[in-house]
Order: C-alpha cells, then sequence, then structure tokens
C-alpha cells in the first residue's frame, strides 16, 4: 500500500511539511509506503475550462499536475495538506487540485483521502472544508481524525509546540492505515467494490 501526501504549500520544509510529517511517521509504524509530492514555487495555472483533459488529452498546462496526473494509479490513499492564506487554502494549491481533480479525479475515486491546514491563527476550518470538497464530490471516503486536521503556528519550530495538533496527525495516521487495511482485507475477502450508476449532469433549469 503506498500514500500520497501532497505538501500545497510554496515552501517544501514549513509547517505544512511538518504536520503531514507526523501523518507519514505513523503510516510509515504501520508499514505502509508513502510518497511526498512538493509543489512548489513555480506559477501554477487555473482551470480554464477547456475541457480538453475530457476528450482524452493530458492537461494543456503541462506542469506538475500532468506528472502527478500520470502516476496516481500508484497509491492508494491520498494526503492533501496546505498552509491558510486569507482564510483558505494557498492558491497554488487549490489551481493545482482543481486541474488534478477535474481531468484525472476517476483515478482517486473510492480511494480514502484526508486534508490537513496550517495556520497562524485562524481560518483553519474554512480551509480544511474547501479541501475536502474535493474528497467527497469524487466518491472518496474521507478521513478524519479527534479534532478537524489542523495544526498552528507560524513556523515549524511553532507548530512542534502544538501538542494536540500534532496528535491529531497522528490520529489521522492511525485512522488512514486502519481504513487501508480494512479496504485491502475487504477485498481479500471477495467484497466488490461500489457498482456506480452512469453519472447524470443536469443544472437548475432543466
Amino acid at each position: 500500500m503506498k500514500v500520497l501526501l501532497l505538501n500545497g504549500s510554496p515552501n517544501a520544509n514549513g509547517c505544512t511539511f511538518t504536520a503531514l510529517s507526523e501523518v507519514e511517521k505513523v503510516l510509515r509504524n504501520h508499514d505502509i509506503e508513502t510518497e511526498l509530492f512538493q509543489i512548489g514555487k513555480k506559477p501554477v495555472a487555473g482551470c480554464i475550462a477547456c475541457r480538453k483533459c475530457k476528450e482524452g488529452a493530458p492537461c494543456i498546462f503541462d506542469d506538475g499536475v500532468n506528472e502527478l496526473a500520470a502516476r496516481l494509479d500508484e497509491f492508494d490513499a491520498i494526503v492533501v495538506g496546505a498552509p491558510v492564506y486569507y482564510a483558505g487554502p494557498a492558491g497554488q494549491a487549490t489551481a493545482f487540485l482543481d486541474r488534478l481533480f477535474y481531468s484525472a479525479g476517476k483515478k482517486l475515486k473510492g480511494k480514502p483521502g484526508a486534508a490537513v491546514v496550517s495556520c497562524r491563527r485562524g481560518g483553519a476550518s474554512a480551509a480544511f472544508d474547501r479541501l475536502n470538497k474535493y474528497f467527497s464530490i469524487n466518491s472518496m471516503p474521507i478521513v478524519t481524525s479527534q479534532y478537524w486536521n489542523q495544526v498552528h503556528g507560524n513556523t515549524p519550530e511553532e507548530v512542534l509546540q502544538d501538542k494536540e495538533g500534532l496528535q491529531t496527525m497522528r490520529t489521522l495516521g492511525e485512522n488512514m492505515a486502519w481504513l487501508l487495511r480494512c479496504i485491502e482485507a475487504g477485498k481479500a475477502a471477495g467484497v466488490p467494490s461500489p457498482n456506480y450508476e452512469a453519472p447524470l449532469h443536469t443544472n437548475f433549469i432543466r
């Protein structure tokens, strides 16, 4: 089993990384492989609704989104982390996720997902809610913890002082490991995956 840890912060070793690392330790203690994917500091284009990806082509913006989209079948679950900017996830993170889920979300359908946010003071619950919507629209079980998955601090050193936040990350890791083992056991026992209907797309005028 392998879990993707997506760091949506421009800072490779910042507060979000510190939170994700705490989750990672627990997963590895359960012999679950992990891989950290860093979005980085380069600008990330937002989705322009050209729908080229729906015609079978990669996203027209050839960057880390396409790189990761091509590899999503390797992973059994995903943990998305992002810092809080203006009471929401960092713009680079949401631009990346908009395009990733629109172009390749089917590769994540049915796989567990979890969101992690880091903030100095406020806005964590709003950012957390925003990130969870990627999973809830994509038939993905959302992995929870003993509190909302957030840590507080303005530096990694301050995050390490957030004892409850770090414990929340460890509990998230435990719950993720447990759910992955349950899914694995279900498959071994012959429990079939959900049988989804063909999606219906309507709007409010028809």
